[in-house]
């Protein structure tokens, strides 16, 4: 009989890909990992629920502490990023480093299993032609989370199994339904974690990052606001900024230096190049030479045209076809040919 572990976060997803494998005919163990205390569904509650789902399904059910490596790999990976004035993207980080490589490295030394799903929506096929594994959208695009899993080795990949990629959302609730699942009608997460733990992204970082007040300042280096910490703005942002103004301004750069936010109109929030570091090269081995591709640089955006070239120290160079608002340094640039997921890295600050 196949074994396989699935990491159980306590949500309708998860608890969906572990009784669908169950129902498929594998041997399927539950693994949760406790992140950190408080709500969301990454705490005791999760754990809870997810205990109940083990329990409905008659499977193991196994808890790792993984706390000091969500507090080294994320929370002191997350303040150390807005101090410095850039917007970490903590999900892709934690998926590899908390999530996936740990759940694997558990599963294969502590229970002899090889391998391991989650409720993920995004799809895993292998090319024989250049004998690698592919990452590709999930079906249901409006769910897709390929874009926070570009960091995702071969060996991870080829030990991994999405059993929600081919499916849509609504289809999910209705298995979780049929199957009678405890989660079935649980509440879409609508958070990253340390959000629903904390109340606000702003009272995470309060928690660990002192406010200094500082000048808002415009190209000309005139003083045009004040505010209460740099770790609060983001690039792009236009809300928020408690500054009157003939025309809407716009934060384009953090100077953690000088503790100054600076603003601009929208014309001067937009970028025609960026450069990109720590790619990790998915589907395709890593370029030598320049490649015309599609890049998304948010989450939610438009994948649009682009030219990468490749630099030293792991590192390219984008000139998209048109300049992109809101290039935001820490956030992922993730690469795409149609559904099929190149590779991605993090945008760097510019120099």
């Amino acid at each position: 009989m196949n074994r396989i572990v699935v990491g159980l976060s306590g949500g309708v997803d998860s608890s969906v890909a572990a009784a669908t494998l169950h129902h498929q005919g594998y041997e399927v163990v539950g693994l949760t990992l406790w992140l950190m205390k408080g709500k969301g569904q990454c705490c005791s509650e999760g754990m809870v629920d997810a205990a109940f789902i083990c329990e409905q399904l008659g499977i193991p059910h196994h808890i790792v502490d993984s706390r000091e490596l969500f507090q080294s790999n994320i929370v002191d990976y997350l303040v150390s990023g807005y101090e410095a004035g850039i917007t970490p993207l903590p999900c892709s980080q934690c998926n590899k480093a908390v999530k996936f490589a740990p759940m694997l490295a558990y599963s294969r030394e502590q229970l002899g299993i090889e391998q391991i799903a989650t409720g993920h929506y995004a799809r895993i096929s292998y090319d024989a032609a250049s004998d690698r594994y592919q990452l590709r959208r999930a079906v249901d695009l409006t769910k897709d989370q390929s874009y926070f899993l570009y960091d995702l080795t071969q060996d991870l990949l080829a030990a991994s199994r999405f059993p929600l990629g081919e499916l849509k959302k609504t289809e999910t609730r209705r298995l979780a339904a049929e199957y009678e699942l405890k989660t079935a009608d649980k509440p879409e997460s609508q958070d990253l974690c340390l959000i629903e733990s904390h109340g606000s992204m702003q009272a995470f970082l309060d928690k660990y990052i002192t406010p200094t007040t500082g000048e808002i300042v415009d190209l000309d280096g005139k003083v045009v606001g004040q505010h209460q910490g740099i770790h609060h703005y983001t690039i792009g942002q236009r809300k928020g900024l408690g500054i009157a103004a003939a025309q809407p301004l716009y934060v384009i750069a953090l100077d953690a230096v000088q503790n100054r936010v600076i603003v601009g109109d929208r014309t001067r929030a937009t970028q025609l190049e960026c450069s990109v570091g720590r790619m990790n090269w998915v589907s395709i081995p890593q370029p030598t030479h320049p490649i015309r591709t599609t890049v998304q640089v948010r989450y939610r955006s438009q994948a649009v045209g682009v030219n990468v070239i490749p630099l030293e120290n792991n590192r390219v160079k984008l000139v998209f076809d048109e300049p992109q608002f809101s290039i935001t340094p820490g956030q992922a640039a993730v690469f795409y040919n149609g559904d099929i997921l190149l590779g991605g890295g993090i945008i760097e600050q510019q120099t």
